[in-house]
């Protein structure tokens, strides 16, 4: 089926992470300290610690602080303890955003989330105000002029939900979040690397902005970007 282009807004993304790249560590320190915490520090029986640590390969982290940060949080070693918020919100146009948050300062941390909403156009909604229009999900996205056929023939065998075709030839591949592991790993023995992989939460609807708009957007959506405490946004705006 056919998908509208996310390619794009892809490397978009990617180039600000690329300017980013101590900022993109520092949240990353912070999901391999609280997965670990959470569930372990050994990477097969941690699904999610083993994503973070995928995720700081991804970013050229040193695979010896990668280590220290595991053994650190398993080894409940005296430091930070952080605090996993999610926070909701309308942005230009009544588009949907979600922005997932680390913290060790609640009040902080709120404080500026509604501040970036309320001076950038947005507006600060309650908990489940937007949520319901995002489906939590794996979702792998591969670069256009990879094989269609191969990789759909690969993840559906694997368990994969749907395979997506967008306007540039992208393809998108989602999956139950509990599957993802199974479908990557399926995929990359058959020679299929995604540009992109991770549990997402995806939009089921766009809303298409103007080019004004979509500027405005892209502005409140960098303020939370550049927020300390911010982990992850999720929008449903086709920039």
């Amino acid at each position: 089926m056919a998908g509208h282009s996310k390619w794009a807004n892809i490397q978009h993304r990617k180039g600000r992470q690329d300017e980013k790249r101590g900022k993109i560590w520092t949240r990353i320190i912070r999901e391999i300290t609280v997965s670990a915490r959470a569930g372990g520090g050994d990477l097969s029986a941690n699904p999610r610690l083993r994503l973070a640590v995928d995720k700081a390969k991804a970013a050229n982290m040193p695979a010896d602080r990668v280590k220290y940060n595991i053994d650190k949080a398993t080894g409940n070693a005296e430091g930070v303890s952080y605090e996993e918020i999610r926070y909701e919100g309308y942005g230009i146009g009544g588009a949907a955003i979600v922005v997932d948050t680390m913290t060790d300062n609640r009040v902080r941390t709120v404080a500026e989330v509604r501040h970036a909403f309320s001076k950038h156009g947005g507006n600060m909604g309650t908990e489940g105000s937007v949520v319901f229009q995002f489906k939590h999900c794996g979702q792998l996205i591969f670069a256009p002029g990879t094989s269609e056929d191969k990789v759909m023939e690969v993840a559906l065998e694997a368990g994969a939900e749907d395979v997506i075709a967008d306007d540039e030839g992208a393809i998108e591949v989602l999956t139950a979040d509990a599957d993802f592991e199974a479908v990557k790993q399926a995929l990359e023995a058959a020679g299929l690397v995604a540009d992109e992989a991770g549990v997402t939460m995806r939009p089921e609807n766009t809303i298409e902005l103007s080019e004004d708009d979509a500027q405005r957007m892209q502005k409140l959506l960098d303020v939370l970007e550049d927020l300390d405490d911010t982990q992850e946004i999720y929008h449903n705006a086709q920039l």
